[in-house]
């Protein structure tokens, strides 16, 4: 089984507080300790009392200590491949657009996608890119209707 394949099993677990305060001290450790670090060396103890370490270059570290932070948060964490791809359902469920705008912005040339048989597929690299893009030409839109506003003097 591929570890992709583990990482889809796994279902969040409600934490209790003193699980939570453990995740928030050993975020804080792994953020920390990332700025004075090429690498870590973790000490795991097993039920058999086996300590075996293990080494973590800083970017997992990094990783982990995110992945920590919004565990502590009671945030949802999703974990996927790069080369995950979508539907055109689950890219405009993802965009919180419809499928018929997914499917214009796909046909105009602005969305890569590929075709597999008649179904459109998109990579998710491809959707956070275009998703990133979407945000900054909202962000810009609104300064300019924030502009035209403070120049009718239509302040808020």
């Amino acid at each position: 089984m591929r570890t992709v394949d583990r990482i889809r099993e796994v279902a969040p677990l409600p934490l209790n507080a003193k699980d939570k305060e453990m995740v928030r001290v050993a975020q804080r450790c792994i953020m920390a300790s990332l700025d004075h670090s090429r690498a870590a060396v973790i000490t795991l103890t097993t039920d058999t009392g086996e300590h075996p370490t293990v080494e973590v270059p800083p970017s997992a570290l990094r990783l982990i200590g995110q992945l920590l932070g919004a565990m502590s948060e009671g945030r949802p964490i999703v974990l996927m491949p790069t080369e995950q791809e979508f539907t055109t359902v689950e890219a405009a469920n993802f965009l919180n657009v419809s499928r018929p705008f997914v499917i214009k912005e796909m046909d105009s040339g602005r969305l890569p996608h590929r075709k597999v048989g008649s179904h459109r597929r998109i990579v998710l690299e491809d959707l956070l890119a275009y998703a990133q893009k979407m945000r900054v030409t909202q962000a810009s839109a609104l300064d300019r209707m924030a502009e035209n506003a403070r120049e009718l003097g239509l302040d808020y």
